[in-house]
């Protein structure tokens, strides 16, 4: 295996697919079927992390400022913490946000079972819902697969990402965005603060 040297490589793991190390320890998939079950869940769930991975923090930047302009209470805790599981506050975020997000995913999620039992078993990719609407998907093989594996690869980063911000946030009890504001918000502002604070002299 690629990815662990020191154990064989599943059998069903044949790098066919874009992103495939040979990783699988505890041996889920046994059988090719398996193989794309998992993989179709895997994009799905990259998709949705990396939707995350940005969402968390620009809604932590954003989030009071929207809601001041238009005379909402903000989502954000004292903390400027976003609500997670971790962080509560979820009982803040309006039925009808959660109504159309549960309605938007089934949308898609029928789609995609839709898109999927009209193809062939050969030619179908886990995940493809066909959507394109600026065109860069490769025509040719090889960059599609270059472009599978990107894809997947930032889904995996992303879902580690979203996983350490709900557990920084829980055990530091301070917002992502306010632990490394280096990456949010202006040099200036970032540096006047670090010095008002003691960090710079």
């Amino acid at each position: 295996s690629v990815s662990m040297p020191f154990m064989e490589r599943p059998a069903v793991l044949t790098g066919a697919l874009a992103g495939d190390v040979g990783f699988d320890p505890l041996g889920f998939a046994k059988t090719e079927e398996e193989l794309m079950q998992y993989r179709e869940a895997e994009v799905k769930h990259a998709r949705l992390a990396m939707l995350a991975a940005a969402g968390w923090p620009l809604s932590e930047v954003l989030d009071k400022k929207i809601a001041y302009l238009f005379g909402l209470d903000p989502l954000l805790d004292s903390s400027d913490r976003v609500p997670s599981l971790l962080n509560g506050g979820l009982g803040k975020v309006s039925p009808i946000y959660w109504i159309g997000c549960f309605a938007v995913a089934a949308a898609i999620d029928v789609f995609g079972i839709m898109r999927k039992n009209a193809a062939s078993e050969v030619t179908y990719i886990p995940g493809d819902l066909g959507f394109d609407p600026l065109g860069v998907y490769p025509k040719d093989e090889s960059g599609q697969k270059r472009m599978q594996t990107a894809e997947i690869k930032n889904g995996r980063l992303a879902m580690i990402a979203i996983f350490a911000f709900a557990i920084q946030e829980a055990v530091t009890k301070i917002g992502v965005v306010n632990e490394t504001p280096l990456f949010f918000f202006p040099l200036g502002e970032t540096l006047k603060n670090y010095a008002n604070s003691g960090y710079v002299s």
